[in-house]
């Protein structure tokens, strides 16, 4: 039986492969897409690779310059963090929009707070702004270089088994995740990004104005409980903050058109109110 959501995800890549750079001795992949637009810099989360943005970098491609990443195996949020700035250095990119989900979403922070005079606009996704309490629960409490992988990968994958049984219109989604977890992401990416959480350090106070700070979340996010999304929304005071109904932890996978529309708005190639997310500071859909 086919997958329609993988189909589409693997002809976007064979149109768009990955490419693999170095970044102060770390091999990142990339997907580097030309735009006559602003810049934006997409990070994933643990489980995704540069191209599990595909349907809004399909949707937003010529129209913006996209750079879009998967994690290196080594390294962790600090070293990332002068990474991603030297990618951007190197493109000859003075200041870039950038969203991060999940794990990419601290990572967007840290930037942000670090080097704030190289981001436009920071979009913090279905994140949290505390490691702390993730930090005491399975896979992060666990000693991640020693746990035999399938036994990472198989905690992912009771998770996503759980989320199919109780969301079976979403079957596809969770096949094409269990792909990324089940090998698509190697070992060590696998293993080097939990550790990204695990011994992440302390976000210092944000220095990117409160006028260009996003957040995005949804209401049944299985992975950021809602004091985790209070929180989020209480350090960063966000000039716009987008509540999804339903879409769980990948809402650009789930409600993709959607997450486009965001992105539209808030690298202005629409006008701002005329999507159908509105125009009031707290938007749900």
């Amino acid at each position: 039986m086919t997958n329609a959501l993988i189909n589409a995800r693997d002809d976007f890549a064979r149109a768009n492969p990955e490419q693999r750079v170095l970044l102060n001795g770390r091999e990142w992949g990339l997907i580097d897409l030309a735009g006559s637009g602003p810049a934006l810099l997409l990070i994933p989360g643990t489980l995704g690779r540069a191209d599990i943005f595909w349907q809004q970098m399909a949707a937003l491609k010529g129209r913006v310059r996209i750079l879009s990443v998967s994690y290196p195996d080594s390294g962790g949020v600090e070293e990332w963090a002068g990474d991603l700035i030297s990618l951007i250095s190197d493109r000859d990119i003075e200041k870039v929009t950038v969203l991060g989900s999940s794990l990419g979403g601290y990572l967007a922070q840290y930037i942000a707070a670090v080097h704030p005079d190289r981001v436009e606009r920071l979009i913090a996704a279905n994140t949290l702004y505390d490691t702390a309490p993730a930090k005491r629960n399975p896979p992060y409490s666990s000693d991640l270089d020693l746990a035999p992988i399938e036994v990472l990968r198989n905690g992912f994958g009771r998770g996503l088994g759980a989320w199919a049984d109780s969301h079976p219109e979403q079957a596809e989604l969770v096949e094409l995740l269990l792909q990324e977890v089940g090998g698509r992401i190697p070992e060590l990416e696998l293993r080097n990004r939990l550790k990204g959480i695990k011994n992440a350090p302390d976000l210092p106070a944000s220095k990117t104005s409160p006028a260009n700070t996003i957040t995005i979340e949804a209401a049944d996010d299985p992975l950021i409980p809602q004091f985790m999304r209070d929180e989020v929304r209480a350090v960063l005071i966000p000039a716009v903050s987008y509540h999804f109904e339903s879409g769980g932890h990948f809402p650009y996978l789930a409600r993709p058109e959607l997450y486009t529309a965001i992105l539209e708005e808030q690298l202005q190639l629409v006008a701002a109110g005329t999507t159908e997310w509105g125009n009031a500071r707290e938007r749900s859909l």
